[in-house]
């Protein structure tokens, strides 16, 4: 009776008579671009020793990796919450068709047990590609990662262990997600010896290093910005191949300032290092970390040795960010080198917001004012 009040009602009449005005049909229009204004996405280039490429998306290479991994190893199995029919963001469309009901399933709504069944699998030898829907939602799975599959090595003097186990989550801002559908936990994961902890910046990265992840010896957390899913896209090659672990990258040499990065966040100082370059004539590095956990010191080291200066940005909350630790890292090994303080832009210490979600995330202007800061002080 409510409902069908509420569909004869005023409002609905006017909304009715003004969804096909001319400013709705631009704000729809204009909808992907002002979800995705943070940032401009930019490409890699794929070399040509790598073969025969295809267009992909940052979905669709994922699901190429994890299907050269079934397809190479018969005891690869992929399960979490939907993945039968493609998951939310699609990424294993098409998989339980080929491989059949045995390798690619569905799993109860529960992270806990999704994890858990992981680790037992790994154990048992098989190669266990877990999904949890959305990083938002790996807490529940917390005591599973953290005194479990990280532990197990360990624990039993290397008599057993579940180094086969694979963790993949979206993660990260995506423009409309708010506080529940938009947070970045990998300073939590970064805590926990044991476990790897890798997060790609687009397609071409996505397929190597999941790739790499699912073989490497030791449970993998593998965190992919939702927000690239569809928007960014790249030439990937179509063979089986691999990019390493705990390698930083350096994207942009430059020799004033130290310029680190992660995920969504290296395509927002792409366009920092750009503004400084034309409106300071300062010289940025861009580092892409690449690996969380272990991270690579040393690329980033002999970068701040050679700049004297540093800016750390990333998504997740300030204190107790991973940059903090980058900063505790760099203080202590390079300190005679340093011009200015560490400069750390980041969200803020408060939920995920919805509405203000501009004014949380490290965007561009954000960083070009830390810049500013490093150069002037």
């Amino acid at each position: 009776m409510a409902l069908k009040h509420l569909s004869s009602s005023n409002f609905l009449k006017y909304f009715s008579s003004i969804r096909n005005k001319k400013f709705l049909k631009i704000k729809e229009s204009n909808k992907l671009s002002y979800r995705c204004s943070h940032f401009t996405y930019v490409p890699d280039t794929v070399s040509s020793t790598d073969g025969e490429t295809a267009r992909m998306n940052l979905f669709q290479s994922v699901t190429n990796a994890m299907d050269i991994a079934l397809g190479t190893d018969p005891s690869a199995v992929i399960f979490g919450e939907d993945v039968a029919f493609g998951g939310v963001f699609r990424c294993t469309v098409g998989l339980q068709d080929k491989y059949g009901r045995d390798r690619v399933f569905n799993s109860p709504l529960c992270e806990q047990g999704i994890v858990g069944f992981g680790v037992g699998l790994a154990i048992a030898g098989a190669t266990p590609i877990a999904e949890i829907q959305f990083a938002d939602y790996i807490f529940p799975a917390f005591d599973q990662i953290v005194n479990e599959a990280s532990k197990l090595r360990f624990r039993s003097g290397n008599e057993f262990n579940c180094g086969g186990l694979t963790i993949r989550a979206p993660y990260g801002a995506v423009g409309h997600g708010a506080l529940y559908h938009s947070q970045s936990p990998e300073a939590f994961f970064a805590h926990i010896p044991g476990v790897k902890v890798v997060i790609p910046r687009g397609p071409l990265q996505a397929k190597g290093l999941l790739l790499s992840c699912i073989r490497d010896k030791n449970p993998c957390i593998f965190f992919e910005p939702k927000i690239l899913y569809r928007m960014a896209v790249e030439q990937v090659p179509l063979k089986d191949y691999t990019l390493p672990l705990s390698k930083a990258e350096i994207l942009t040499e430059g020799d004033d300032v130290t310029v680190i990065g992660w995920g969504t966040q290296v395509h927002v100082l792409r366009e920092v290092c750009q503004l400084a370059q034309d409106k300071l004539n300062v010289s940025c590095e861009l580092i892409d970390l690449v690996t969380i956990l272990p991270w690579d010191k040393e690329t980033v080291i002999n970068s701040v040795k050679k700049t004297g200066r540093v800016l750390v940005a990333h998504e997740a909350p300030l204190t107790g960010g991973f940059g903090a630790e980058i900063a505790a890292t760099i203080q202590n090994e390079c300190f005679l080198n340093l011009e200015a303080p560490i400069q750390r832009v980041t969200g803020h210490d408060a939920p995920f917001s919805h509405v203000f979600e501009p004014f949380y995330i490290p965007s561009k202007w954000r960083c070009f004012d830390a810049v500013k800061k490093l150069i002037n002080f």
